[in-house]
């Protein structure tokens, strides 16, 4: 079990990542605890960062999103400066649901959502290409999305 946290506070986690629009009267109920208590626990989580937001997942295809795209980025240079750079660029971009520093063949890897391939098209030369320190990217387009976003397993 995780330091700081009791069987309570996970059930309370796993109801949260199901639903974060259940109420706390009924999140409540299914811990078995007073409303006050499980408010309480509900803020104690928010308060020591055990929980980050509650937002909506919307439907990408929904909304003109439904290509997702993975992006490989390697960097010209191996510096704080140029990961600095590039990270600050890729924060700035709406596009950019995810970008990750990782081990192996490529410095970051991006999650990307688009409407389709032409669409990424004008994005990788208008913008990708041109993110600071880029020496080369590799695009991997997403044919099925088998899992995306799970819960995390507590």
């Amino acid at each position: 079990m995780p330091e700081g946290l009791d069987r309570m506070d996970l059930k309370i986690l796993r109801l949260l990542q199901a639903d974060g629009r259940m109420g706390n009267a009924e999140i409540a109920k299914r811990v078995n605890t007073s409303a006050a208590t499980c408010h309480r626990r509900i803020q104690r989580l928010f308060d020591e960062g055990y929980v980050r937001g509650v937002r909506a997942q919307v439907a990408p295809e929904k909304v003109g999103r439904g290509s997702l795209v993975m992006v490989g980025v390697v960097l010209d240079r191996s510096t704080p400066e140029s990961f600095a750079a590039f990270e600050a660029a890729a924060r700035a971009m709406p596009m950019v649901l995810d970008c990750h520093l990782v081990a192996g063949d490529f410095d970051y890897f991006l999650k990307i959502r688009v409407s389709d391939m032409a669409d990424f098209n004008r994005l990788h030369s208008a913008t990708l290409i041109a993110l600071p320190g880029v020496r080369q990217t590799r695009t991997f387009f997403v044919m099925k999305e088998v899992v995306d976003n799970a819960p995390l397993d507590i």
